[in-house]
């Protein structure tokens, strides 16, 4: 499962949000002051700059007001709720797209592996039919299987597939070198020979339909 990142926002902007959410929660009222920004940067552990930055843009939204002689009063709690409200819609925005992003690369990685796993299982394939192309594949007529009751000369088996047909069985009995007149029934498997494509071009050629 992979783990879900964290948006984490510059420290003036938590500091902001954790002034703002003791507004909301009375600890500081309206009217209050709020002492020096270097109180602030010390109850907060951060320096006095970010401090200030954090109380510019809580003065910019009028949730503070800054009063000469008096320093920086709490001027307003129903904006600090607003405030509050927006920043979770964005941070929730932020959150789903990095989740799209994470989903996006793993879905990539996922993907290359696919490909990588498609392309050893071709070679191999190639491989072993030029190291045996001999090497006999099998199909097994059903009664669902097309072109039923017909000999191999009139199929134009070779033709429409590249496959040899090599030996039937059927009920227990195999037929080698069965030759052009054999006819295929239901119930046959069929042993045959060809490039690394015979076998679909077989499957597909009897069950057109899968």
């Amino acid at each position: 499962m992979t783990k879900k990142k964290e948006t984490r926002s510059p420290r003036y902007q938590q500091v902001a949000i954790e002034i703002a959410e003791r507004i909301v929660d009375n600890r500081y009222a309206v009217g209050d002051k709020l002492y020096a920004r270097s109180t602030l940067a010390s109850t907060f552990s951060v320096s006095p700059e970010t401090a200030r930055k954090a109380v510019n843009i809580l003065v910019d939204l009028k949730i503070l007001e800054v009063k000469h002689g008096s320093g920086v009063i709490v001027a307003s709690k129903q904006r600090a709720v607003s405030f509050l409200e927006q920043f979770k819609d964005v941070q929730s925005i932020q959150d789903i797209k990095n989740e799209l992003i994470s989903s996006l690369k793993q879905q990539k990685e996922e993907l290359n592996h696919v490909t990588t796993l498609v392309n050893q299982l071709v070679s191999q394939t190639v491989k072993i039919n030029q190291v045996n192309p001999l090497l006999p594949s099998e199909l097994v007529l059903t009664s669902e299987a097309s072109h039923l009751q017909t000999s191999i000369s009139e199929l134009n088996l070779w033709q429409e597939t590249g496959a040899t047909v090599i030996a039937i069985l059927h009920n227990e009995e195999l037929v080698l070198s069965p030759g052009p007149y054999a006819v295929l029934n239901a119930g046959n498997t069929l042993y045959f020979v060809g490039d690394e494509y015979a076998t679909q071009r077989m499957s597909n050629f009897f069950y057109p339909s899968l």
